[in-house]
């Protein structure tokens, strides 16, 4: 899992003043370390506790009351194993007409994305997958697993499901391409677009939190959907995709605007 580390803040150093505030007032040292948080590039490594509390004369718990608030607010992610990182969010849009990609989308919102693939397999799809692709259980098709980075930081993770017969050798074509979207465009001759798409925020479950970076239980956009193809209609990718709400905010569009 890479971090983008673009600088290690600790909040002391040139043009940065050393300030001390009464003990526990935690809420102080919030509203000094978000001024200052707001001028760092997203990826940059925050102090830690100890640090915070001996810049500002504080104990270890006000240290980590400031740090989780500043956490609460979405300023700040925290990766486990490798620590606490400033973070921007980015808007996901989701709205008709627009085609189901995820690194299309983050492009357009300004962001940067990478995908990693942690698993491609052919497997027979699974009753409730057969369903939802409107073919019979036991086809043949893909399972694929893989996870989403945006600016380097871990964003997203999540399940893919589609036929063999769309993209035959699929492992391969990720191997030169990592969007989906793309591959099934250029190779199997589809015009993907959301048939429907449901959104909703849950605990992340112990498998997604480890994709993630995040704790088991942390609050994570749960997003599953379903993607046809626009010329003919058939159902191209059934999607179940977890997203760090710290990361991203998603926005849906329904319905179309009209003149006044």
């Amino acid at each position: 899992m890479v971090v983008h580390r673009t600088a290690t803040w600790a909040g002391y150093g040139p043009g940065v003043a050393r300030q001390s505030v009464p003990a526990g007032s935690s809420a102080q040292i919030v509203r000094v370390l978000a001024d200052e948080l707001a001028d760092l590039p997203s990826g940059t490594r925050v102090a830690s506790e100890a640090e915070v509390g001996r810049r500002f004369g504080v104990g270890r718990a006000a240290a980590r009351a400031a740090l989780g608030e500043l956490e609460r607010r979405m300023l700040v992610s925290r990766i486990q194993g490798l620590g606490t990182f400033t973070r921007r969010r980015v808007d996901y849009l989701v709205a008709p007409g627009r085609a189901p990609s995820w690194s299309r989308t983050l492009r357009e919102a300004g962001a940067e994305p990478r995908t990693v693939v942690l698993a491609c397999d052919a497997v027979p799809l699974p009753p409730d997958v057969a369903a939802a692709l409107e073919v019979p259980t036991g086809t043949r098709g893909f399972r694929l697993v893989r996870r989403s980075h945006i600016d380097e930081m871990p964003a997203a993770w999540g399940v893919e499901w589609l036929t063999a017969d769309l993209v035959p050798e699929l492992p391969t074509a990720l191997r030169l391409e990592e969007s989906l979207d793309t591959i099934l465009r250029e190779t199997a001759g589809v015009r993907p677009e959301r048939a429907w798409t449901r959104a909703s925020v849950e605990p992340a479950p112990e498998e997604a939190s480890d994709g993630l970076g995040c704790r088991p239980g942390d609050p994570a956009w749960l997003m599953a959907s379903l993607a046809r193809d626009g010329a003919g209609g058939r159902p191209l990718l059934s999607t179940e995709r977890w997203v760090r709400a710290d990361a991203v905010r998603v926005v849906l569009e329904l319905g179309h605007g009209r003149d006044t």
